[in-house]
């Protein structure tokens, strides 16, 4: 049986040994890996073909294809990049120091645009993903509250890649 002592003994040695370049490196490849796509031959968690990041999925969409309803709560591409974009900022806020407010409620406000409006959402989300690289490769300490932000805001990625994803036409087979 372990002892208080045992955990805190095991838990000081995980923490000299993750250093903070080495959080770092992961934190912002898996990053990459979910915005920009597989950076080689393997991924962690993402198909290993090009253009499957989000970045990629989005590009080629229009503002039509990206307002049409789907899925559950009739939800829009253009909704959850809206979204992604919104979580972003209060991500690179969070290891800023500042956690005055995680309502994301209004970042669903926005589901149809026009192209213009198309065009500006994708760059903004690319701008919050842009931020938030600096954030994290600028962040000194990472204790368990920057992890669980670095962590959530990949796996909040992913999953709305997935939704994203999901809401596409099977490539090979007509709409």
């Amino acid at each position: 049986m372990r002892t208080t002592l045992d955990v805190m003994t095991m838990s000081r040695r995980v923490s000299a040994a993750t250093q903070p370049a080495v959080v770092v490196h992961l934190v912002t490849r898996m990053l990459r890996e979910a915005f920009e796509g597989p950076p080689g031959p393997w991924t962690y968690f993402i198909d290993p073909s090009l253009g499957t990041g989000v970045l990629g999925t989005i590009g080629e969409l229009n503002a039509a294809q990206a307002s049409q309803q789907a899925g559950p709560n009739n939800t829009t591409i253009a909704g959850h990049v809206h979204h992604l974009s919104v979580t972003l900022a209060l991500s690179r806020q969070a290891l800023r120091g500042d956690s005055t407010t995680r309502d994301r409620g209004l970042s669903w406000t926005l589901s149809t645009v026009d192209d213009a409006a198309w065009f500006a959402l994708r760059a903004g989300l690319r701008r919050a993903y842009e931020s938030l690289l600096v954030a994290v490769s600028t962040h000194t300490t990472w204790g368990e509250d920057a992890l669980g932000v670095a962590f959530g805001a990949i796996a909040h990625t992913a999953y709305h890649l997935g939704a994203i994803r999901q809401r596409l036409t099977p490539r090979g087979r007509n709409p």
